[in-house]
Parts: structure tokens; C-alpha cells; sequence
């Protein structure tokens, strides 16, 4: 069967079609509201959202770049399992690169970017309350403000592109997320930037950031059926 969209999933239809089509099913399958294996059909897409199968098929040669999906032509279309390895290898990346970022905006110790990232660890402790999903969006904006503070919004689209298959082991997670532990963690890190500390501030995103290595074999063990290739000696890359 089909996996049939939310009623909510809907567009604006004075917009482009396309990107909006691509960041629902995106979402949807980062969220693991469509797990591995769900199929997804071109012309039942196009009927739910009274639209022509042009923008299904351009979403889905996204979502298949991404490694979300995979696309077999006159076959079906499915979503893909985690690739355990594109995880290790994103949270690397994003590791080496935010490490950097933390440590300009230490050496630049601006006022401005402190107030503003303070505002948001105060919205976070609010969040953490209420919403875990909520949270997760509040997480992704911190970690963006600090790349755009530190003028690198190239490097961190980059990084997004990356993300896929790290942020759908993120929901996975959610029943174990330690959220009052991240943001405690982000405090650390404004704590160093506003210090100028810049080992310090460099130590704890890196710190922060490798949380998901610990909490991996867990994951996987809950999760099984959404992994795909697992391999323990990755956990140390």
C-alpha cells in the first residue's frame, strides 16, 4: 500500500510547487513519518496534491540525491534505510567544520552574536518543557546562527545537505534525548565564545557534537529495520 500524506501536508499554491512537495516528504521521512521501505508512488502523489507528476518527479530526483529515496523506473520508488556509514562520515564533517566556526566567533568575541545566542538557549530551556520535535528545530537554528554569525552560510547549506540521514537518527532518538544535557552543552559553548576562550569553545562543540557517537548502538539495537549496514568499528571514525 501507498503511504498516504497527512491532511495538514498542504501548499501554498501562489508559491512554487516543487521545493514546497520536497520539504513535506523530506521532512516527513526525517521525521520517520514514511520509514524505511515505504513506498511512494509518482501518479498518487500528483493526485493527492492536484498536481501534474512533473514536480513529484523532481522531488524525487532530490530526495534520491539526498539518499532519502531510491527510484527503480517503471518499478517503485522507496524510501531507503540509514546508511550507518553516510552517518559517521556527516557527523565528521559537520564536526570538523563547526569546530572552526565556534572557534572565529571566540576570536571575535561580538556582543551582538552572544545577546542573540543567549535569547535562544532561554527559548530552548522553554522548548525542552513542552516539545522535543519543537526542539529539534530550535537546536538547528542555533547551530545555523553560529555559521551565518561567523559568515560561513555556505559551509553550513553544505553541512544541511549532509544532514539527511544524521537528523533521521535524531527522531529516532527522541525517547532517550538528553535535552536538558544540550542545552547545557550549548551554554558551555556561548559561555566560551563570550570568554574568547577559543580551545575551550572549540573542546565543547566538539564535545557536544560527538554525543551522537555514544548514544549510536542503542539506537540501532531499538531500530534495526531502519538501519542498513551497521558497523560498530565505524563508531571510533
Amino acid at each position: 500500500m501507498v503511504h498516504q500524506l497527512f491532511i495538514d501536508d498542504r501548499f501554498d499554491r501562489d508559491a512554487a510547487i516543487t521545493p514546497q512537495i520536497y520539504r513535506i516528504l523530506r521532512e516527513r521521512i526525517i521525521k520517520n513519518n514514511l520509514p524505511p521501505g515505504t513506498k511512494l508512488s509518482e501518479p498518487e502523489l500528483a493526485r493527492q496534491y492536484e498536481v501534474s507528476r512533473q514536480p513529484i518527479r523532481e522531488t524525487f530526483i532530490k530526495l534520491a540525491e539526498e539518499g532519502l529515496i531510491i527510484v527503480r523506473p517503471q518499478r517503485k520508488t522507496l524510501v531507503t534505510k540509514i546508511d550507518f556509514k553516510t552517518v559517521m562520515q556527516s557527523r565528521f564533517v559537520r564536526e570538523a567544520v563547526e569546530a572552526d566556526i565556534v572557534a572565529l566567533l571566540a576570536e571575535a568575541g561580538d556582543g551582538d552574536v552572544v545577546r542573540e545566542l543567549r535569547a535562544q538557549l532561554q527559548n530552548q530551556r522553554k522548548v525542552a518543557r513542552s516539545s522535543r520535535f519543537d526542539f529539534i528545530n530550535e537546536d538547528l537554528k542555533f547551530h545555523r546562527t553560529l555559521a551565518e554569525a561567523a559568515g560561513k552560510e555556505i559551509a553550513w547549506k553544505f553541512i544541511e545537505s549532509l544532514n539527511s540521514q544524521m537528523d533521521r537518527v535524531r527522531f529516532l532518538s527522541l525517547g532517550q534525548f538528553p535535552v536538558d544535557q544540550l542545552v547545557e552543552e550549548h551554554t558551555r559553548v556561548v559561555d566560551h565564545i563570550e570568554q574568547q576562550e577559543v580551545p575551550e569553545a572549540v573542546a565543547a562543540m566538539r564535545t557536544h557534537l560527538q554525543r551522537l557517537i555514544g548514544d549510536l548502538p542503542q539506537i540501532v539495537r531499538e531500530h534495526e529495520d531502519f538501519f542498513d549496514r551497521f558497523d560498530p568499528d565505524l563508531i571510533d571514525t
